[in-house]
Formats: C-alpha cells, structure tokens, sequence
C-alpha cells in the first residue's frame, strides 16, 4: 500500500474541507490554507511530491480493472465560479498523471437533443469506467446551480433535480465509483482581479467572456445556490469538499491530497501474474 505524504499537512485534511451538517459557505475563508501553514515554495515541492504517489496510484488503478473483476474507478466533481482555477487542477493536477487512464468532460450549455432528454441523461453517458479517474469540469450541479439563478427551470423541477442527484451518485458509489466534489471557492474581489489580468493581457482575451460580468452581477444569488447545494446534496456516500481558492497554490495541493486520500481508500494494487513469471524468463532467453 502506497503511504501518502502527511509531512506538511496538519489534521485531517478530508474532514478540514468537507462540508458536514451546520456548514455555511459565508463562513469559509476563500484566502484560507485549511490544514498547510508552509508557504507557495514548499507547497511546489509537496505537489511535485504528490505527482509522483497520483501517477502510480493511478496505474494501479487501471492495471487491476484491466487483469482483476473490480469496478473501482473515481469520479472528481470540480464546480466553481469562473476563473477559480478548474483548469489549473486539470492541468497540474489530473494532468500528471498518464493521459489513458485519465476522461475528462467539460459540460456546455445543453443541446437540443440534450434537452430533450433528462438533465442526467448526458451525465450518465460519461461516468468513469473501472480503472479510470474521471472529472466533470462543471457538471450535472449546472442544473440546479445555473437553473435555480436563471431560473431555466420551474421551482419544482429544480426541487426535484437535488434528489434525483443523490439517486444518481448513490447509484455510482454503490456500484464501485468513488465521487469526490469539490467546490473551489474565490472571493469576488479575486475573480475580479483574475477577470482583470485577462483583459489586460492579449495572450488571455480568449479566456475571457463578456457574459461573467453579468453572473457578476448576481454573486449573492450564486452563493445562496450553492448552499442549498451543500445543504441537499453533501451525503455519506458522496459529501462536498470546499477548496479555499484564492491561492491558487494551495488549491491544486488541496485537491491533489484529496485525490491521494480518495485512491488510498480504494487501495489499488498491482495484479499478480496470470503466467509462470520464471518460465517465462527462460523462454525469453532462448528467443
């Protein structure tokens, strides 16, 4: 069994970020470092660190659902408002990890064939398949997020999208699938400032959308809908966790020692040989 790296994390780092029952959102500090006191510099080298444990914990993952009968796969669930980092986890996060065994989905606006369909449907279709770690950069949370603001759908319906969810994800973990949601959570100050420096730097125009100044505009809105998220949908078998995210440093250590916590539970391990390994080596030889 792989041990992951506690050198510099203080507490239980899971139970630190986890949102249990009384949590309220406007409590949490997006500046915060829950659990970590050591600096950007150090946090560079626990995530290099942690790199490394990710790469082989991931392997084994895939390596024992393609030779043993497991369905063991894990699920991350990145929300966020914009420019809170989702990519940055993706890249320096998931992205040290070898790419096969590695699906991720960036879900857009839904289209008409998605529509005509439950909100589930296209999220059923690209849950992870044994071996493998998936990520939802956005999700099916979109819909009682985005549709509880917008209000693109009635009270009702939204009402009983939340427990349709939690139907759904407790069919995923019951079924072998670890989900681990996060939300990254900046401060509207930080978005603005983020939102600033693509405006300000050519090289960042195409990440900018004329469209975030407008759910700007309707912050408490977004933060009320996140909590009723919270409160209806951080369960047993699939609770949030919320990732301080105005430092972009700690939240990508933060999510990576997630991760690592989530693969140890699983415990993956390398598959025995389905052949006489000593056999082999002689025939080897004579070739």
């Amino acid at each position: 069994m792989i041990a992951i790296s506690q050198k510099h994390w203080t507490g239980d780092v899971g139970e630190l970020l986890r949102v249990n029952e009384g949590f309220v959102l406007a409590e949490v500090d997006p500046s915060g470092t829950p659990g970590y006191e050591q600096d950007k510099a150090q946090a560079a080298e626990d995530l290099a660190s942690g790199a490394q444990q990710l790469d082989e914990f991931q392997e084994r993952l895939f390596a024992q659902s393609r030779v043993d009968a497991t369905n063991a796969a894990v699920l991350l669930v990145l929300q966020a408002m914009d420019s809170a980092g989702k990519g940055g986890i993706v890249r320096h996060v998931v992205g040290s990890v070898d790419p096969q065994g590695v699906a991720i989905t960036a879900f857009k606006k839904p289209t008409p064939e998605e529509l005509d369909h439950d909100f589930l449907w296209r999220i059923a279709k690209r849950v992870p398949e044994p071996g493998i770690i998936g990520v939802f950069d956005r999700s099916h949370y979109e819909d009682v997020l985005i549709g509880r603001v917008r209000e693109l759908a009635p009270h009702d319906e939204i009402e009983r999208r939340y427990g349709a969810i939690n139907t759904f994800e407790k069919q995923l973990t019951d079924a072998g699938t670890r989900v681990l949601k996060v939300m990254l959570h900046i401060s509207s100050d930080e978005q603005k400032s983020r939102l600033t420096e693509r405006l300000d730097r050519p090289d960042k125009h195409w990440k900018y959308n004329p469209g975030d100044v407008d759910e700007r505009r309707l912050w408490p809105m977004y933060m009320d809908a996140y909590q009723q998220v919270f409160d209806r949908t951080s369960t047993d078998h699939a609770p949030w966790h919320v990732v301080p995210a105005n430092r972009k440093w700690y939240a990508r250590l933060a999510v990576q020692h997630l991760l690592l916590e989530t693969l140890e539970e699983i415990n993956p391990r390398w598959p025995a040989a389905t052949f006489d390994v000593e056999a082999e080596k002689k025939r080897l030889q004579l070739t």
